[in-house]
């Protein structure tokens, strides 16, 4: 499988407990304007004890499904109301 990504695989990225530990879906992505970082949640509230920080292939490896956003550029999110849903890609500016 090709990483689809064009950060490189060991990029450190933000996802949440509830994804890790608890099998939640991602529902939100992020692709910070500022800074590039990736987020990929669950779409709770959270805190910044519930942020975790993985490799981008971890993520992706979890998920094949962010495939689908891998040339979002920054300044953008999705969203998905469950895990089987198709993306809605937006500005975030």
């Amino acid at each position: 499988m090709n990483f689809p990504f064009d950060d490189i695989p060991n990029t450190a990225i933000l996802t949440c407990y509830h994804i890790l530990e608890h099998n939640a879906p991602i529902l939100h992505v992020s692709h910070d304007a500022d800074d590039g970082m990736w987020q990929f949640l669950c779409g709770a509230c959270h805190d910044e004890g519930d942020a975790r920080i993985v490799s981008l292939d971890y993520i992706y490896t979890h998920d094949t499904t962010v495939a689908q956003l891998a040339h979002m550029p920054c300044g953008c999110a999705a969203d998905r109301p469950h895990g089987d849903a198709d993306w809605d890609i937006r500005s975030t500016f």
